[in-house]
């Protein structure tokens, strides 16, 4: 029987997920195992608490176009929380009307409470690269790893590298858990993003414990 010390060591820590908000963005390309490893992120994202309406998935073509997509989804979601914010102050009076008396904001709906939208706190890029008879893998998977770490290292905000690199069907299969040994890695990035959600959360506020 084959033997490997590979493997993450699971948290000492259960994260809590219930305050965060997640993007996934995934290619297209190979999408059944595309699929399988999107629905293992989310399972493994709302079983640590994430809300359904906090996880948000976009797709594009193909991982070339994932580092742009993850820049662009974390500034949009800048973007909508400080609209957000805007949209509530603007319901908001800080001075009297013209006969002294305070003028009242628009009433809140009857039992509903509006929470603007954060921006995202951590995004999961998934895509599937499959070995082929060019040096087209090669040069895909090169740029696509570099720029995702560039991107997170420019926002400050986690981008778990979700891109499957395989040589072959087979291996990408195993890797989504397709397969009778086969292992869902998307599970892996759900609980990776709800962790260095919650670090960098702390991390930012300077608390390390």
């Amino acid at each position: 029987m084959s033997h490997t010390i590979k493997g993450l060591a699971e948290s000492s820590v259960q994260y809590d997920g219930s305050s965060l908000r997640v993007a996934i963005v995934h290619a297209r390309w190979n999408v059944k195992v595309i699929e399988a490893l999107v629905g293992g992120a989310v399972a493994k994202l709302k079983e640590r608490g994430v809300k359904e309406s906090n996880i948000i998935i976009q797709s594009v073509p193909g991982s070339f176009e994932l580092p742009l997509a993850c820049q662009r989804v974390i500034a949009g979601s800048h973007v909508q929380a400080a609209s957000n914010v805007t949209d509530l102050l603007g319901g908001l009076s800080f001075g009297g009307s013209r006969t002294g008396t305070p003028a009242p904001g628009p009433p809140a709906p009857a039992g509903v409470v509006t929470m603007p939208n954060e921006p995202f706190d951590a995004v999961i890029a998934i895509g599937v690269l499959i070995k082929g008879s060019t040096m087209h893998f090669e040069y895909i998977c090169d740029s696509v790893s570099h720029a995702l770490m560039k991107v997170q290292l420019d926002t400050g905000v986690p981008v778990i590298f979700g891109v499957l690199t395989a040589l072959t069907d087979e291996q990408a299969l195993d890797r989504a858990g397709l397969t009778a040994n086969g292992h869902n890695h998307g599970e892996d990035w759900g609980l990776a993003a709800v962790e260095m959600g919650s670090h960098v959360r702390r991390w930012k506020e300077g608390k390390f414990t």
